[in-house]
């Protein structure tokens, strides 16, 4: 336990949110992406994994880290039943639009404008759709991981209902918004803090910071931006 809930980047889209009471919420842990820092994936501990949607790149290390009931996966219904299929003990479903609490937290299920798939060898699996996540920590903090997605109006309804102090949105262009999208989904998100992911992992993933940067000046977003490099922390006191 400690006196700041802890924002830590892993690379793509991986975060860990460490909780002052010391609860470890994990999003989209891909910790074996080519940015992530030597040893991510050493002495895990995950007591929440919320997955966005089924690709690879955010399901991640997610059936690694959840053998026991004590981790608690949640994701969109179609990925709960694939997991439960797989022998995961402890999974619980929802869907876009509904909140959840459990461990003391809330998590909410936020539309996203991406596909979702789970793919093994040859075979590929409906992933119900993509997903955003606002959550809202114990002491009333909210952080909203907007998944893979493009920009969308409502994002306004994201900013306006449920007000996140913190908003990490993909910039990384081609497959998600590029820095130009990204800003503007800032201002209709209207955040205290700004975190950019999901660029540079790839090279087909060509926004950059600085780009993105000159869009939020260009849009006169004074929040704060916040770049994290893989393996680093965020204090959110």
């Amino acid at each position: 336990m400690g006196n700041s809930n802890i924002l830590t980047f892993y690379g793509h889209s991986a975060f860990q949110i460490t909780t002052k009471k010391g609860l470890n919420i994990w999003i989209d842990p891909w910790l074996d992406n080519p940015e992530a820092p030597q040893g991510a994936k050493d002495d895990v501990k995950a007591d929440l994994i919320l997955i966005t949607h089924g690709h690879g790149d955010h399901l991640g290390n997610c059936m690694d880290m959840a053998t026991s009931s004590a981790t608690e996966i949640v994701a969109i219904h179609e990925i709960q039943q694939y997991l439960l299929a797989k022998g995961f003990p402890n999974v619980t479903g929802m869907n876009i639009g509904g909140a959840y609490a459990t461990k003391g937290v809330t998590v909410t299920m936020v539309h996203a404008i991406h596909s979702s798939s789970i793919q093994e060898g040859q075979d590929i699996f409906y992933g119900g759709e993509a997903a955003g996540f606002v959550v809202g920590l114990e002491d009333g903090t909210k952080i909203y991981h907007a998944g893979d997605t493009a920009l969308f109006g409502d994002m306004a309804i994201i900013g306006n209902l449920y007000h996140p102090r913190v908003a990490l949105v993909p910039i990384g262009d081609h497959y998600v918004m590029g820095p130009k999208e990204a800003a503007y989904a800032c201002k209709l998100i209207d955040p205290k803090i700004i975190v950019p992911m999901h660029y540079g992992t790839f090279p087909v993933l060509t926004g950059t910071v600085g780009e993105f940067e000159r869009q939020l000046k260009a849009h006169h977003i004074d929040a704060e931006l916040v770049v994290l490099s893989p393996g680093t922390s965020l204090e959110l006191n």
